[in-house]
């Protein structure tokens, strides 16, 4: 195990994941290296999907919430 000389961010996700693949003593460095080592590049494997479907329901609620606050934030404006 080498001294740590960089740093890089990763997700709440990811994180989450390196730590249930991390075993006793194992640094995340040493994590990273064992799962590269094994061949194992998709460090997302295992993790659950949204279907394409769902996605698309998702960015669209998200589209339509942004268009209402935008819409909210205008008429404020005007009133103001």
């Amino acid at each position: 195990m080498g001294t740590a000389n960089e740093q890089i961010r990763v997700s709440g996700v990811v994180k989450r994941e390196l730590e249930s693949r991390r075993r006793e003593g194992e640094s995340y460095n040493d994590v990273l290296e064992r799962i590269l080592e094994e061949g194992d590049r998709d460090l997302l494997a295992g993790f659950g999907r949204w279907s394409d479907e769902h996605a698309d329901h998702v960015r669209q609620r998200r589209e339509t919430s942004k268009e209402k606050s935008k819409e909210r934030l205008e008429r404020l404006a005007e009133d103001g």
